[in-house]
């Protein structure tokens, strides 16, 4: 597969954006089946725009034998039927990028599904010409322990290393022909205009050995090659995942989730915590991506839950996250308040359809019979009611998320002068001459009044969110404010 460029009709700071994470399966059904599929959500891409996001990472969306999640891909190429088809994605790309959206698929490098065409061969014999394609020991060997289990599993023709699942067996990533395939597969993306992918389990690509499995250097290298191809298109974007190694693979890929600042936003918004509010005031490594939750339980339960539903720790925690240097991920859903699905464990708790109205029966999510137990609170925190709400969720989001967008500080800025004071966390976002001062106020009970340092000496600070009272500072760069309990104040330098 050459690459073919089509190029981009996004505007370069798309990629500086804030993105929705987005389980195609649960987030719209167009035709009634109780599955969500991408008609639907080309549906509902005005509502995508109008919250402010200006990137959709997509779970996977290939054809896949676990007929769910998706991370057990059997086709590389195409789509899983149950979602629509390869056309069907083509009008979704052009839909989300005539609203300035681009699209981002997630990529299953690591692991194929056991169906996988390429691994029933492998396995068929030791002698075939794609048993190297993945990885196989005569026997099993001793002594491993990945992920609390052994991740060799037996077959006929021997043991093969599969540490997530016994269906889903890692390919041999040091093969040359491997790596082939996958760059082919992603130049077949690539060509037909997808903005970029978010690169699953990078962390374990290649494995040195039974205590050297996770972050070794020749899987850091790789995904810089990847990186580098992916970034040979014009406008693309690049995520990796790698939850116990961000820092590395951020620098290698471009940028990385931040696994372990979400559980400092959750413990800042929930109960003030004064170490978690000290790791915030610290400026974060470039690259790193905040988020509150994602579709894993490891990374935690959605926020409604771990805040106990606490309308105002929900705000606070949307402004930690989505104010901060990088580009911020909102999980679907999240922006409502959604709760973990109703009688529901593990990850399937996490992955419940949209909550698009109150309707128990459906959640406004499909005219039919949803496929999973719908979010526990989905009567009270679904789209349609917090629309109409001035002081929603919802609408919290929408503010700061234009304000981020139309502000190229919040955007794309570094983090400077972080102070903790009391309850209250304030820093500036700098770019170039622009500076914008964030105050959030974690506090539930009391209003905060206190002085900032950092501006420069007698500036005049225009009030852009949370108050309307204009500030100015003294000779020696302090403002004096006041921020109500779990609220968020930001104001601007004036030139």
């Amino acid at each position: 597969m050459a690459a073919a460029d089509p190029g981009s009709p996004l505007d370069t700071d798309w990629r500086h954006g804030a993105f929705a994470q987005i389980f195609v399966r649960s987030y719209k059904d167009s035709n009634g089946d109780g599955v969500g599929d991408l008609r639907g959500l080309t549906q509902q891409l005005d509502y995508l725009r109008d919250l402010g996001v200006r990137g959709l990472w997509l779970l996977p969306i290939n054809r896949s034998q676990d007929g769910d999640h998706g991370y057990a891909v059997t086709d590389y190429r195409n789509v899983e039927t149950a979602y629509g088809s390869v056309a069907d994605l083509d009008e979704l790309l052009k839909q989300a990028h005539a609203r300035g959206m681009g699209v981002v698929l997630d990529y299953v490098i690591n692991h194929s599904a056991a169906q996988h065409p390429l691994f029933q061969t492998s396995r068929s014999d030791t002698t075939n010409s794609f048993r190297p394609w993945y990885v196989w020991q005569a026997s099993a060997p001793a002594g491993w322990n990945v992920f609390g289990g052994n991740p060799w599993r037996s077959a006929t023709t021997g043991s093969y290393y599969a540490p997530f699942w016994d269906q889903m067996p890692d390919w041999n990533l040091r093969n040359a022909d491997v790596l082939a395939f996958h760059q082919n597969n992603l130049r077949f993306w690539l060509n037909r205009g997808v903005d970029g992918f978010r690169f699953d389990a990078v962390g374990v690509l290649i494995e040195n050995g039974s205590g050297a499995w996770e972050n070794q250097p020749e899987s850091v290298n790789l995904m810089r090659d990847i990186a580098s191809l992916v970034d040979s298109y014009s406008k693309r974007f690049t995520v990796c995942e790698a939850p116990s190694a961000s820092l590395s693979y951020a620098q290698a890929c471009g940028r990385a989730f931040a696994f372990g600042t979400q559980s400092d936003l959750i413990a800042a918004a929930g109960s003030s915590n004064s170490a978690a509010l000290s790791r915030l005031a610290q400026a974060p490594a470039a690259g790193l991506s905040p988020f509150l939750s994602n579709h894993d339980e490891f990374a935690g339960q959605r926020p409604f839950d771990q805040l106990g539903g606490d309308p105002g720790a929900l705000k606070v925690a949307a402004s930690l996250s989505l104010l901060r240097p990088g580009t911020p991920f909102i999980y679907y859903g999240e922006e409502v308040g959604m709760s973990g699905g109703a009688g529901l464990s593990g990850d399937p708790r996490l992955r419940s359809p949209m909550s698009w109205a109150g309707n128990t029966s459906n959640g406004g999510f499909t005219t039919g019979t949803p496929y999973r137990a719908l979010a526990a609170n989905v009567s009270t925190n679904n789209v349609a009611a917090q629309a109409a709400d001035p002081n929603s969720l919802l609408n919290h989001y929408k503010a700061v998320l234009a304000l981020r967008n139309a502000q190229p500080a919040l955007a794309k800025g570094t983090l400077e002068n972080g102070q903790v004071l009391g309850s209250t966390l304030a820093y500036w976002r700098v770019l170039g001459n622009e500076r914008v001062l964030v105050v959030v106020n974690t506090g539930r009970s009391a209003s905060a009044s206190l002085t900032v340092s950092g501006a420069p000496a007698s500036a005049n600070l225009q009030a852009l969110m949370g108050s309307s009272t204009p500030l100015t500072a003294n000779a020696s760069g302090q403002v004096t404010l006041s921020v109500p309990a779990q609220s968020t104040v930001i104001y601007k330098v004036q030139p």
